[in-house]
């Protein structure tokens, strides 16, 4: 039982001693992940880049090394960049930077020795992607203008001028960069102070435009309104004046109808007048030759007492006497006597008689 006890331990030893001489120079069963790649090496030289699978090796200091091929995401901050017109800014850059994958074994054969520590460590990582994204962030503000690395579409510009620069820096790394943006552009207090003016002289300079496209605006707007105001105006005139020219052309025809109906009825009275008086005419020149007629024994008595003036006086004669009736009293008083008459007991003088006193 002794000699057992005594035994184990040695075994135990002799099997740690085992692995631990045998350790470098043999690998079982060791896993390559879908999302790594797998680097052999014997003798510390690369022999194989193998994609994801279960491998094993024995030789003289052999190993399989895995490093990710997923994206490693960075964020890198400058707080001091100069840009073109010496204006201070921080600058911040964040994106996706990838290891080299195992479709091109000759390259990551030829940048394994280099860049090992890089692709199997992320801490390595992001000290390499932060001076890479300083180099690049200084490179494309440097060339800038304030206005340009801060404002509208020119921060695009920045982006991609920055997107541009660190893949040109990663290149001799085996690593691409992707997503990458400009998150945050901070200022120091004088230039946000400055800005601050700027943007608030921009303001009220663009105010001052708008109050004078708005005033500019509404005078055209009232100007339209009192234009179309005139216009109606005048379109009423025109329609009014256009309706009295109406209104006069159908007066002027119907004083134009009724005058031919006067011309027609004068023309009708002229020729019933005329009718008329050639019937007067007629009428007249009858009754002249009637009259005529009628008259013919007074003409002819009249011819004869103008020829025989003694037989007109006899006419007078037989006429007054013919004049006394048998009734009739006739008194005959001396010249300058003027006769009376009784009536009764009373004696009435036939002109009023003085009183001889």
């Amino acid at each position: 039982m002794k000699k057992i006890f005594i035994i184990i331990p040695i075994v135990f030893v002799v099997l740690v001693l085992l692995v631990f001489l045998l350790q470098p120079h043999i690998y079982l069963l060791k896993r390559v992940n879908a999302d790594q790649v797998g680097v052999q090496v014997r003798g510390g030289k690369i022999v194989n880049v193998v994609p994801p699978g279960i491998y094993s090796d024995v030789g003289l200091f052999v190993d399989l090394f895995t490093y990710t091929t997923q994206a490693y995401q960075f964020n890198v901050t400058d707080p001091e960049v100069i840009t073109l017109d010496n204006q201070r800014l921080g600058v911040t850059v964040s994106g996706s930077i990838f290891r080299p994958d195992g479709s091109n074994v000759e390259k990551v054969t030829e940048l394994w020795p280099k860049y090992r520590n890089i692709y199997l460590s992320d801490e390595n990582m992001q000290l390499v992607v932060t001076n890479l994204a300083t180099q690049a962030m200084k490179v494309c503000v440097g060339d800038r203008p304030f206005q340009d690395s801060v404002i509208g579409s020119d921060r695009d510009s920045l982006r991609n001028c920055i997107d541009d620069e660190l893949n040109k820096l990663c290149e001799p790394y085996g690593l691409s960069v992707e997503n990458v943006t400009v998150p945050n552009v901070s200022l120091s207090p004088e230039v946000t102070a400055l800005l601050d003016a700027i943007t608030k002289s921009r303001l009220e300079t663009e105010k001052a435009q708008q109050d004078k496209l708005k005033a500019t605006a509404e005078g055209e707007a009232q100007q339209a309104q009192q234009e179309a105001t005139i216009r109606v105006e005048q379109s009423k005139i025109q329609e009014t004046t256009r309706q009295q020219i109406v209104l006069a052309a159908l007066e002027e025809e119907r004083l134009k109808a009724q005058l031919n109906v006067i011309e027609a009825e004068k023309a009708n009275s002229l020729l019933s007048a005329q009718r008329d008086l050639e019937i007067y005419q007629a009428q007249a020149a009858a009754a002249i030759e009637k009259a005529r007629a009628d008259l013919a024994k007074e003409l002819a008595l009249a011819e004869i007492y103008t020829n025989n003036p003694n037989y007109y006086l006899l006419q007078i004669a037989m006429v007054n006497a013919s004049a006394i009736k048998d009734t009739d009293k006739i008194i005959f008083t001396p010249e300058g006597v003027f006769p009376q008459l009784v009536f009764g007991d009373n004696i009435l003088s036939t002109v009023a008689v003085p009183n001889p006193e």
